[in-house]
């Protein structure tokens, strides 16, 4: 049997359950794979399943959407991606009956996206593809043989269905284009981390709780465990002895119905089975039972190690001992939650799935509860916003802090290019205040848009205008980040003599394309009253994983140049930003900490913080200019405006230490 071998692998979904037990697993097992890991942090993904993995030099985590093209094509190259194992995706098939459109959006065209990728680069050797047991239907209740994996698929609900519809495409990609593809179908599985709208984990924390474990229909459904330590191998396994073109289940013929699994955990919390367990009504179908031929995978070399009752004990000190791992989860242990799945925030609908409003969360792990109409019917948020750019870094950070602020928020759908899509989101989601982090800024730097001058200009001009112009039919305040790399040192703004470009000054750098794309869109913005500009120069953030954080760019350079700097800590800033719209403020504003540093002053900081062994070379402009296509923006920006409205704002070299430096420093 040949054994393959990756290199560099991608795991979608890795913050999720399953995912983050097979990322930590080969992370921790094989120190010589790159394990670089994409999750979009949707509702049941948490960054802390990842925690064993965060410090480790061989893993690296990416925030975004496997249905964001340009990012899968550039995480496949850039990360020379040689392996994928594809986990994410919409699963809960109670929200499926009501959020169906979500489920195909995710589960079938977040795994065309990956397979196009896939074709277009022709790097891949192995792309793994994690389905799942309800694509086969309801076994009869007598069967005595499972279903095996040339079985008739016949799913039941829309959950399954799209996950059916996922598999078609891949074995599709596979006999079309060669690709080298293998398919899962799995139990259930459960075990640490898992969230709550799962079966098992809502039972332990309504039990730990003390209320009652609510049952859909009578209970006799039939249902395979496997505990998430044994399922994390069987994928390991697979990765590494799997044959292409083949399907394996991953599963136990050992079963339990429902109502047996709710009395186990009765038991060991010594509950009263009798009093402790509710009959409900039942989803619209419930298939009463999965059941799986496992010799295949078996016949791999994998076998199933932990019994029920140890998995089930090992679960349920997991989550005694971490009781608020994800937070406020009452929503989602109701007897039929429906989540909305809006980005920002878990919503849940009611259970008859009519008439609830909800509160806004003022967290990222909190969810929001269903609440008496008559309570908040008559409010209305005070801040909605609505922010462009979901994929991109800026666009990211944004979403995170609305959620720790408790801002309501929603990522526009709409290409900023495309006026009608626009103007139906701000119909769709009326916000008080519009975001555009959205822009072109070249892939992998703007070298790249000196060779793609039309799509750079369809997004940084005629887009952004767009936008403001929509904005402002609407009476929307428009936040838009920008770029200080307009101008470049002159006589008049010496390099090292503190005088610094003023918002009014005229840009006078043209060195790349994609700077006269900022300055023109800047210069027209200037007729938008409903605008406020921000020049962000050479943003830097405390995660030194990503690779658009500026600090996280020299350190990987051989050679930099050494020239003193205006740049942007975006851990200081962008919270600023946020209370710039609050104050409804508008103009052009320099977005940058006070004061100049030089490359080598920061790598002079990375080495005393993070690295003591680091080392590096300078070169001069001219050299620098023989490996790059277009000239680089250098100058100082006067943030003395910025600096009056807030007076807290530090210089630029104490905002490094304290927001950058300090949180990362290594002992």
């Amino acid at each position: 049997m040949a054994t393959y071998t990756p290199k560099n692998i991608l795991i979608t979904g890795a913050a999720g359950f399953i995912a983050s037990h097979v990322a930590n697993r080969l992370v921790r097992n094989y120190p010589d794979y790159k394990i670089v890991v994409l999750d979009k942090l949707d509702y049941c993904s948490n960054l802390k399943n990842l925690l064993p993995s965060q410090s480790s030099r061989n893993f690296k985590f990416v925030k975004g959407d496997i249905g964001s093209a340009d990012l899968v094509n550039y995480l496949l190259i850039t990360e020379s991606i040689d392996t994928i194992m594809h986990f994410a995706a919409q699963t809960h098939v109670d929200n499926s009956f009501g959020n169906s459109f979500e489920f195909t959006k995710n589960n079938i065209y977040g795994t065309h996206v990956l397979l196009e990728a896939c074709k277009v680069t022709g790097q891949i050797r192995r792309f793994i593809h994690v389905s799942t047991d309800e694509v086969y239907g309801e076994t009869d209740e007598d069967a005595v043989v499972g279903n095996h994996e040339a079985s008739q698929l016949l799913p039941t609900n829309p959950y399954s269905a799209t996950k059916a519809g996922a598999e078609m495409l891949v074995m599709a990609y596979g006999r079309s284009y060669g690709l080298p593809v293998i398919t899962t179908r799995g139990n259930n599985v459960y075990g640490p981390n898992q969230f709550p709208e799962k079966l098992i984990p809502k039972f332990i924390l309504l039990a730990m709780r003390g209320k009652v474990l609510p049952i859909h229909g009578d209970g006799t459904n039939v249902r395979s465990y496997l505990y998430c330590e044994d399922v994390a191998e069987a994928f390991e396994v697979i990765l590494h002895k799997g044959e292409v073109g083949h399907v394996y289940n991953v599963g136990t013929k050992k079963e339990r119905r429902v109502i047996d699994v709710a009395k186990d955990i009765c038991k060991l919390f010594s509950m009263d089975s009798e009093t402790s367990i509710k009959f409900v009504e039942n989803r619209p179908f419930n298939d009463q039972r999965y059941f799986l031929d496992d010799q295949k995978l078996k016949n791999l070399g994998w076998s199933e190690r932990t019994v029920w009752e140890d998995g089930l004990k090992k679960t349920i000190e997991w989550y005694t001992q971490n009781p608020d791992w994800w937070g406020d989860v009452s929503g989602a242990l109701l007897p039929h939650p429906r989540m909305l799945m809006m980005p920002g925030g878990r919503q849940f609908d009611s259970e008859e799935g009519k008439d609830t409003s909800y509160i806004s969360s003022p967290s990222q792990t909190q969810m929001v509860v269903p609440t008496s109409k008559s309570s908040v019917s008559s409010q209305k948020p005070a801040l909605k916003f609505l922010i462009y750019g979901r994929t991109g870094w800026i666009g990211g950070l944004l979403g995170q802090l609305c959620d720790k602020q408790g801002i309501p928020f929603e990522y526009g759908k709409g290409r900023l290019e495309d006026r009608s899509s626009l103007t139906a989101d701000i119909r769709n989601i009326k916000p008080t205040h519009v975001f555009n982090a959205a822009g072109v800024t070249g892939r992998p730097n703007v070298d790249w848009c000196e060779s793609h001058k039309t799509e750079t200009i369809r997004t940084n001009v005629a887009g952004t205008l767009t936008l403001a112009d929509v904005c402002r039919e609407h009476g929307l305040l428009m936040m838009n980040f920008a770029t200080g790399c307009i101008f470049e040192y002159d006589a008049g703004h010496p390099q090292g003599s503190g005088i610094g470009f003023k918002e009014e000054d005229k840009p006078n750098f043209t060195g790349s394309f994609y700077s006269k794309t900022k300055a023109m869109v800047e210069e027209l913005l200037k007729e938008y009253n409903n605008v406020c500009t921000l020049r962000v120069r050479m943003p830097i953030s405390s995660d030194l994983n990503n690779p658009r954080n500026f600090i996280t760019k020299i350190s990987r350079y051989s050679k930099v140049v050494n020239i003193p700097n205006s740049m942007t800590i975006l851990d200081e800033l962008l919270p600023i930003s946020i209370e710039m719209a609050k104050r409804n403020l508008t103009g052009i504003w320099n977005f940058t900490n006070p004061g100049v540093v030089s490359h080598n002053e920061i790598l002079e900081m990375y080495k005393k913080y993070i690295d003591p062994k680091f080392q590096w070379a300078n070169f001069t402009l001219e050299e620098q200019a023989k490996v790059i296509v277009a000239p680089r923006s250098n100058n100082e920006m006067d943030a003395s405006k910025l600096k009056k409205e807030f007076p807290e704002l530090l210089p630029i070299k104490e905002s490094l230490i304290k927001y950058v430096f300090e949180p990362n420093k290594r002992t």
